[in-house]
C-alpha cells in the first residue's frame, strides 16, 4: 500500500475527535450572540492536527450528531480504507458510534479534514479543520508558520446559520454561497505579528462553494506550495485564487513598524472585503530580510512516459442554463423534470451521480490520463482522492511546468488533461468540490487494482 510502504512504523500520534453540536462566536459580540454549529471538539474549525511526514496519525472519531458522519483526510495519499467515503471505503459512522482512523502521512504540506457524509450540510455547519504534515527536518525559511482556515458562513441576523440546506436552486447554480467570510471561524479577527516578521501562511479554502481571491494588500508575498505540494518559489503580483478545497502556502514579509495594520482581503463583486487584520506589534524582527528560499521538493515524480497510459474521458453536463436534456439515474434514463424531483441536476458521462460502476479500472503501476470536459455554464473544482495529479494541457494547449494538485478549478467550456500514476490501490472518488454539485450528480470513482 502506497501510504505505508517504506515509511515509519513508529507509534501513531493519537487524537480524539468528537463531532457534536456546539457554539462559537463567529461575528463580534456587539452584533450577535454565539452561533450554534456542528464542531469537532467544540470548535469550528476543529483543532489543527499535526504530524511529521512519514509519521502515523490516529484519530478516534466519535459521532455525537443525530445523523451519520465520516471524516475525509483531504489531499493525503492515504490507505484506501481510511479515506472516509461512505458507501465506497467505509460505512458512515452512525450516531453514537465511533471509527478509528489510522494512516501514514507520506508527504509534507498543508491539508485538511472534513465530513464526507452529507458534506453539503455538515461542512457548512463547521465540521472541518486543518491537517498539517511537517517536513521531516524543520524548514528554516520563515520565522513561524500560521494556519488560516477560510470559510463563508450563511448567517441570519441573530448569528445563527440559515436553514435551507438542500435547495435545488442553489444546487443547480453555483452552490451555497455564504454571507459572512471568516478566518479561523471568526469575522474581523485581529492577528498579531512582529514588524518585519517573515511568516509561512497556510491558506485553506474550506467553503462549500465560494471561489476565493485573497490578498495581503501590498505586502511582499511569494508562493511556496499548492495543495500541499511544493512549487518553485514565485513572487505574486496579485491575489491568490483558491477554489473550494484548494490550499496555498505563501511566504509573506510583514514589513512595517509597530502599530501598522494590513488587511487580509477577499475580492467580492462589491470590491475588497476585509476578512481579518494583521496588527504589527512590538520591536522589529530584523532591519533587512535575508534572501528567501523555497520548500524541499516532495510528492510524486512527473510521469514522463505516457505511451502505455490508461486514457478515458469525463464529460460534465447539466446545471442551470445548460443543454442537458436528461441523464441516467437509478438504472434508467430520466428527463430533467424527473431528475430535478430526485435532486439530480448534473451528470458525468450521462450518469447523474450513480456510483454503481467505476469511471475506470486501472492496474497498479500504470499511468493515467483523464480528459475532463466542462460542458456546463459553471466553474467546477474537480478533486481526485488518494492521488496528486498534474494538469498537462488546457483546451488542447500544453501546460508548461505543470504543478501537483489534488483539486483543479475548471471554467465553463474548458477541457483539461490530468496525469498521474495509478500507484495507490483501492476505490477512489472523483468529484466536484462545490459540495452541492457533488450531491446533485457530479460524483464518480475509479479503481486501482
Amino acid at each position: 500500500m502506497l501510504a505505508t510502504t517504506g515509511l515509519s512504523t513508529a507509534a501513531a500520534t493519537r487524537r480524539r475527535l468528537v463531532a457534536a453540536p456546539g457554539q462559537t462566536q463567529i461575528v463580534p459580540e456587539k452584533f450577535a450572540g454565539p452561533t450554534p454549529v456542528w464542531a469537532f471538539n467544540g470548535t469550528a474549525p476543529g483543532p489543527v492536527l499535526r504530524v511529521r511526514a512519514g509519521g502515523r496519525l490516529a484519530a478516534d472519531v466519535e459521532n455525537g450528531l443525530d445523523q451519520a458522519t465520516s471524516v475525509h483526510w483531504h489531499g493525503i495519499r492515504i490507505d484506501n480504507a481510511m479515506d472516509g467515503v461512505p458507501g465506497l471505503t467505509q460505512e458512515a459512522i452512525a450516531p453514537g458510534d465511533q471509527f478509528a482512523y489510522e494512516f501514514v502521512a507520506p508527504d509534507p504540506g498543508t491539508y485538511w479534514y472534513h465530513s464526507h457524509n452529507r458534506s453539503w450540510e455538515q461542512n457548512a455547519r463547521g465540521l472541518h479543520g486543518a491537517l498539517i504534515v511537517d517536513e521531516p527536518a524543520p524548514w528554516k525559511g520563515a520565522d513561524r508558520d500560521l494556519v488560516l482556515v477560510l470559510d463563508d458562513w450563511r448567517l441570519v441576523a441573530d448569528g445563527s446559520i440559515e436553514d435551507g440546506f438542500g435547495s435545488i436552486m442553489e444546487w443547480a447554480h453555483g452552490g451555497r454561497i455564504g454571507n459572512t467570510p471568516t478566518v479561523n471561524g471568526r469575522l474581523g479577527s485581529q492577528i498579531a505579528v512582529r514588524p518585519n516578521e517573515r511568516i509561512r501562511v497556510r491558506l485553506i479554502n474550506a467553503a462549500n462553494a465560494r471561489i476565493m481571491e485573497i490578498a495581503f494588500a501590498d505586502l511582499p508575498s511569494r508562493l511556496l506550495a499548492l495543495d500541499g505540494m511544493p512549487t518553485a518559489i514565485e513572487t505574486l503580483s496579485g491575489p491568490v485564487q483558491l477554489a473550494p478545497a484548494q490550499r496555498a502556502d505563501l511566504l509573506v514579509d510583514f514589513a512595517g513598524a509597530d502599530g501598522d495594520t494590513t488587511p487580509l482581503t477577499l475580492q467580492t463583486r462589491d470590491g475588497p472585503f476585509e476578512m481579518a487584520t494583521f496588527v504589527l506589534d512590538g520591536e522589529p524582527m530584523r532591519s533587512e530580510y535575508p534572501d528567501p528560499f523555497g520548500l524541499p521538493m516532495s510528492g510524486p515524480a512527473l510521469v514522463t512516459d505516457l505511451s502505455d497510459a490508461f486514457r478515458t474521458d469525463l464529460v460534465m453536463e447539466g446545471g442551470a442554463m445548460g443543454s442537458m436534456q436528461g441523464a441516467t439515474h437509478q438504472g434508467r434514463w430520466m428527463d430533467m423534470r424527473e431528475l430535478v424531483s430526485k435532486s439530480r441536476v448534473w451528470s458525468f458521462n450521462g450518469v447523474a451521480g450513480d456510483m454503481d460502476e467505476p469511471l475506470a479500472t486501472v492496474e497498479r503501476g500504470r499511468p493515467i490520463v483523464f480528459t475532463l470536459r466542462n460542458a456546463t455554464r459553471w466553474p467546477h473544482a474537480m478533486h481526485v482522492h488518494g492521488h496528486h495529479f498534474r494538469v498537462v494541457s488546457r483546451d488542447g494547449k500544453p501546460v508548461a511546468n505543470p504543478v501537483l494538485r489534488d483539486t483543479d478549478l475548471m471554467m465553463p467550456d474548458e477541457t483539461i488533461e490530468i496525469t498521474f500514476m495509478a500507484d495507490n490501490p483501492g476505490k477512489w472518488l472523483l468529484h466536484c468540490h462545490m459540495l452541492e454539485h457533488a450531491a446533485a450528480g457530479m460524483m464518480t470513482w475509479f479503481e486501482v487494482t
